[in-house]
């Protein structure tokens, strides 16, 4: 009998310890309460090999789609660029890729980037050429700024692929070429730079200008490299019953973002363009006044190749 309480009491410890970890794990995180399932609508379970993690977050403001990609795989992170605009999920399925984000900004009036990309080390998307960029008056005391904005990368060191976000005119790291990057912003991670890259302007501490609508809610596009070189991509997707008050801010995007993981990471481009696709199901951002999904064509986007 002496046993068997024993046992009791040990059982109700350890339930108490549970408990206890998961709500210091909940303060940490500032989060509201999440539910987090598979694809499958299961419950995720950790496994030590590195494959790759797909998880949805049940949130007040939205739902948070989120893909983990191990640094040490076969696979490829790459970069899509279409000559006109295209969904992300007809790109991702010519492309044959396993999964695919929206990428960078560009003008859907003259559909020309406005955003930097390169692949295989060639410039294949210059902002500074566009001329509704660089011509806007309006943009003239910024300019600088604009193209100089943060930008995924993908770096082939030695034998090494590793990947960085870091402003355009940062030095690529000794022993180390560009093979890939694709620009959009502002840097999340590890601090927001709204300002310094020219999508918030202030006059006399007021803001005057704010190109992504910084502090309001909206369907936001992220990715973000982990400690151990691990790329997270992250989309929420506005709630229909409230599409005017769902979504994340810049700043809800980056902290986010650290739960997942992430010590450094940027925006891409969010809004309408905000798709996330996986394993053939696609799941748009964007909702408009009557709770509708807005499936709005892109100029580029993040795809990622089978990993084995």
């Amino acid at each position: 009998m002496r046993g068997k309480i024993k046992r009791i009491w040990f059982g109700l410890a350890l339930i108490c310890a549970i408990g206890l970890i998961s709500l210091l794990r909940f303060e940490r995180s500032s989060l509201p309460s999440m539910s987090v399932t598979s694809p499958s609508g299961q419950p995720v379970i950790s496994d030590p090999k590195p494959v790759i993690r797909y998880q949805v977050y049940s949130l007040p403001q939205g739902e948070v789609h989120s893909l983990q990609i191990p640094a040490d795989h076969s696979g490829s992170i790459e970069i899509a660029l279409s000559s006109t605009l295209d969904l992300v999920e007809e790109i991702a399925r010519q492309q044959e890729a396993v999964a695919a984000i929206n990428g960078g900004f560009f003008d859907p009036q003259n559909q020309k980037t406005t955003s930097y990309l390169f692949d295989e080390g060639e410039l294949v998307a210059d902002p500074s050429q566009n001329e509704r960029l660089v011509g806007n008056p309006e943009l003239a005391a910024v300019l600088d700024r604009i193209l100089n904005r943060t930008e995924f990368r993908r770096l082939a060191c030695g034998h090494t692929t590793r990947y960085q976000i870091a402003l355009r005119q940062t030095s690529v790291p000794p022993n180390c070429r560009l093979v890939d990057a694709l620009g959009a912003g502002p840097q999340l991670l590890p601090q927001l730079l709204t300002e310094q890259e020219g999508f918030v302007e202030q006059v006399d501490g007021q803001i005057v200008r704010d190109a992504l609508g910084s502090t309001q809610p909206n369907a936001r596009s992220a990715i973000g490299i982990t400690s151990t070189g691990d790329v997270v991509w992250a989309m929420i997707a506005q709630q229909p019953d409230i599409p005017l008050a769902s979504g994340f801010s810049l700043q809800e995007m980056a902290n986010f973002m650290e739960t997942l993981g992430a010590e450094q990471a940027m925006n891409l481009d969010g809004g309408s363009s905000a798709t996330f696709y996986y394993a053939g199901k696609t799941v748009y951002g964007k909702v408009n006044s009557i709770g509708e999904e807005v499936k709005r064509p892109v100029k580029s986007v993040l795809l990622l190749r089978g990993i084995s």
